[in-house]
């Protein structure tokens, strides 16, 4: 390969468990029912936001990701793709997921964003992080 991977390039499929919690969170999030599974992320959680803000803690990212879902309507997600890895050489598992979000600010404009996350889990099966990734437009 002509780049080493900082974290690792040893995956294999892993339990298909843990892409149902992203994907319930992800449900929450576009039925602003945000309260609904909190307990899924831990305590420490680290959210890295798409614009490069980092968010440590849950009561912080829920806190802010109330404030920001709340300034929205008309939320719509579909999703692409998505699918549970197993890092074999970090034993940790992460969920990869890809879709598009439509909405409408609070000033009335309609977006469409395409969005790619990367989910971690700790050891209790809890999120422990989240890297995001979007971009305006559709293809």
């Amino acid at each position: 390969m002509p780049y080493k991977a900082m974290y690792s390039s040893n995956f294999t499929m892993a339990d298909p468990s843990y892409s149902e919690k992203v994907l319930t969170l992800w449900k929450d999030y576009e039925n602003n029912t945000l309260d609904n599974h909190a307990n899924l992320m831990a305590d420490t959680v680290s959210i890295l936001l798409a614009n490069g803000t980092l968010v440590k803690g849950r009561a912080q990212n829920m806190a802010n990701v109330k404030e920001y879902r709340g300034s929205i309507k008309n939320l719509k997600i579909t999703i692409d793709a998505f699918m549970s890895l197993k890092s074999l050489d970090k034993d940790e598992n992460v969920v990869c997921v890809w879709g598009n979000e439509t909405f409408t600010d609070k000033d009335g404009k309609e977006y469409s964003q395409r969005v790619h996350e990367v989910w971690g889990f700790n050891s209790a099966g809890k999120v422990s992080m989240m890297l995001q990734y979007s971009g305006m437009g559709s293809m």
